[in-house]
């Protein structure tokens, strides 16, 4: 490939990186790489500037606002900072720097992997928060930023105007706490704490962004029409004195001492709360940076020295395999003990069998091991030089290590899952998902009351909800006699939940709440449902060839036999509730909007689905009722329009009670 054509297959290549990195926050490739290639084209641009074109990344910022979010426009740019790589390139800028002024002082300073956002105070009171966004124009994200609880909403003798900038991030022990919550919720896992802070700040609902509990530490102050500073480290001093949370900021005169500073935090990167990818260096005295300038991207007067993954050999010493709360087999190699990122690490993770066939990872070898985000071990390489004779290609077993029970792959992907309805690796999830609105609907069942009662052994699997007594769930931390006697109240209702509820809380492969409604209806009871055979079931409307293979085995399971048997022995109905075709809502169609009080609009649609009617996304002439709860908006003015029927949640609910 000749020199232009790398040109722009480079540009192509960083473009989509780019974009899916800024725009969609769903990043592909790591940070070290994208530096790595950026740094590739700019010096092949350096020596071939005819060929550079105004799409190129080495000639923008950043990425564009989001359009949910209205565009503010930053009073001062906020601009990236030129990154180095190693010792001679710290060297050339700090050569730079002397031989215009002379001696000169650095900050030093963690550079935090989170999302950087501009805070503006007018009188002392916090008025807007802004992302980056492209350097020039952000997202206005004020209400999420005040769910920031490090952010002062009110500052004492405060100048009149002040705009200071700082990163957004989530901490370590909070993002491994929601992705453990989202895991018992069979929620998709956050990629890393960098992506999660970035989204929490893109909800467009503040209280989703609020249980994110997202921190904010400051480093800069944009603007402000108060007393001028002569050095970095007194503005932000300065900011500390008005209750800022704001960035470490020792002062070094000497580049030897700089690099020595650089090094200790990379060292120690991985004892602080955040996520950590570099050092920042800048002039301290603020008049020298007025002097430098800046290019169209970058401050003359700072530079970001970025660390590379840290990555150790290690020797296989044997794989493992693990089963996680939603039934996924995990390999991981268990390895002599190394050093990396701050801990000490004896396992990596292997992913599926596909990865681990693609790599040929055996017993004995010795692999390359790194932190992926900084976060998981995971396996690099096999050093296949280092192989002892004797090794062997590695399978996973076909039946679950924990429970016994047969595994089987995802359909529709590369996990092996365990199929075992009372594994004890799936207790948490499965309890979750059984009392979960959408399933039994036990209300104060959520995932604290659920991990208190597996561990004090009270519950071994869902059907061990029904033999829980008072005076046992009373003795759990934060419960008492009142919140018991309402835990098993709750219990004892869902006895009473439809067949659908039933079969969706199972948790069966491929059957979610339609799935289980349209069983449900097609076969009445749950013992005509277990005797139907898988061709029968493909004759099912919405039903296919892989639902139906997933609920023959899933009834024929041992575990599950035992599961509906002790369901059937505590009472639950197995029964449907659903009315015959040309019931009370048959040829109706609704649309909800707004805010139900008694009610969530997805236990709204179930009740209009299993009395015969249909629920729409927009209304049209077709609609039958418009639902209407508080802050209902466009889809309210519209059913005016149109003249259709509005109730509100108390006349629906009365109607579904008629």
């Amino acid at each position: 490939m000749d020199v232009k054509s790398k040109m722009e297959s480079l540009r192509e290549l960083l473009n989509e990186w780019g974009h899916l990195y800024y725009v969609m926050d769903a990043p592909t490739a790591a940070d070290y790489e994208y530096d790595q290639k950026l740094r590739e084209l700019e010096q092949m641009e350096a020596e071939h500037p005819e060929w550079i074109t105004p799409d190129s990344p080495t000639q923008r910022v950043g990425g564009k606002a989001v359009a949910s979010f209205q565009p503010v426009q930053h009073p001062v740019p906020l601009q990236s900072l030129q990154d180095v790589f190693d010792p001679a390139e710290l060297t050339a800028f700090d050569r730079r720097i002397r031989e215009t002024v002379g001696a000169v002082e650095y900050v030093i300073e963690p550079k935090v992997d989170g999302l950087s956002v501009a805070l503006e105070y007018l009188d002392g009171v916090f008025v807007r928060g802004a992302t980056r966004g492209d350097g020039s124009v952000g997202e206005d994200v004020t209400e999420n930023l005040r769910t920031v609880r490090s952010i002062p909403m009110k500052l004492h003798n405060a100048p009149h105007r002040l705009v200071v900038r700082g990163e957004c991030y989530m901490s370590r022990n909070v993002f491994q706490q929601l992705n453990e919550e989202r895991t018992l919720k069979d929620e998709p896992l956050l990629a890393n704490p960098r992506n999660a802070a970035a989204g929490s700040l893109r909800q467009l609902d503040p209280k989703i962004a609020a249980q994110r509990r997202l921190d904010c530490i400051i480093f800069n102050i944009q603007l402000s029409d108060g007393d001028p500073f002569g050095t970095d480290a007194e503005q932000l001093d300065y900011l500390e004195q008005l209750c800022f949370r704001v960035i470490p900021h020792p002062v070094f005169g000497t580049l030897d001492q700089v690099q020595e500073e650089i090094n200790r935090l990379g060292e120690n990167r991985y004892q602080y709360p955040y996520e950590m990818d570099g050092a920042v260096a800048k002039v301290n005295r603020i008049a020298l940076r007025e002097q430098f300038g800046s290019t169209a991207k970058f401050p003359r007067w700072a530079v970001a020295w970025k660390y590379p993954p840290e990555q150790k050999l290690a020797k296989v010493l044997d794989i493992a395999v693990q089963v996680g709360r939603t039934g996924v087999l995990t390999p991981k190699v268990v390895t002599e003990p190394v050093r990396l990122a701050g801990t000490t690490v004896t396992n990596a993770t292997l992913h599926n069998q596909d990865f681990i066939s693609e790599k040929d990872v055996r017993i004995g070898d010795t692999v390359l091991i790194q932190k992926a985000g900084e976060i998981i071990p995971q396996v690099v390489s096999v050093d296949h030089a280092k192989r002892p004779d004797g090794t062997v290609p590695y399978r996973l077993p076909e039946h679950c290590p924990v429970c016994g029970a047969p595994v089987a792959r995802d359909p529709d992907g590369v996990a092996l899952r365990c199929t075992g309805a009372e594994c004890p690796a799936q207790l948490m999830r499965n309890l979750v998902h059984f009392a979960s609105r959408d399933c039994m609907d036990i209300e104060g069942l959520g995932p604290a009351v659920v991990r208190a009662l597996v561990e004090k052994g009270l519950i071994q699997t869902p059907g061990d909800l029904y033999d829980l007594k008072v005076a046992e769930v009373a003795q759990l931390e934060r419960m008492g006699e009142k919140s018991a006697q309402n835990l098993i109240a709750a219990i004892e209702k869902s006895k009473g939940s439809s067949l659908a509820r039933l079969i969706n809380a199972f948790g069966i492969r491929q059957v979610g709440t339609k799935a289980a409604q349209v069983l449900a209806k097609q076969f009445r009871t749950l013992d005509a449902l277990i005797e139907t055979k898988e061709e029968t079931l493909t004759e099912v409307p919405d039903i296919g060839a892989i639902t139906a293979r997933c609920l023959t085995e899933w009834f024929q399971n041992p575990q599950a036999q035992h599961l509906i048997q002790k369901l059937r022995e505590a009472g639950v109905n197995f029964e449907s509730y659903q009315q015959e075709a040309g019931s009370k809502f048959a040829g109706m169609t609704f649309v909800l909007t707004g805010t139900l009080e008694q009610m969530t609009r997805n236990q709204a649609k179930t009740s209009i689905e299993e009395n015969g009617g249909k629920v729409s996304g927009s209304v049209s002439k077709k609609t039958t009722y418009v639902v209407a709860g508080e802050a209902a908006g466009s889809k309210l003015a519209k059913a005016e329009e149109l003249g259709i029927p509005v109730l509100s949640e108390d006349e629906f609910l009365t109607l579904l009670e008629f």
